[in-house]
């Protein structure tokens, strides 16, 4: 394993500097803190895997298997309590 060293040694008010420097930066090009932008992201994200799931358990499932999954499903919706 590597030895771990810095390149620079730095005095502590250089590092208080460059840690208020981090935190005072501009957001980048998508402001998370948005809802908007959020909804938008994770949208597309749930979109992409749900249409990756279905078609793959589609082309893995024969006809009567997906009936038999579709059925058990109708009867966990719909059925008594």
């Amino acid at each position: 394993m590597p030895k771990r060293t810095r390149s620079e040694s730095q005095d502590i008010n250089q590092f208080a500097a460059a840690i208020v420097r981090q935190s005072t930066e501009q957001p980048g090009p998508v402001d998370l803190t948005d809802r908007a932008a959020i909804s938008q992201v994770m949208r597309a994200m749930g979109r992409r895997g749900g249409l990756k799931g279905a078609a793959t358990l589609n082309a893995r499932l024969t006809p009567a298997q997906r009936k038999k999954s579709a059925q058990r499903a109708a009867r966990a919706r719909w059925g008594k309590k």
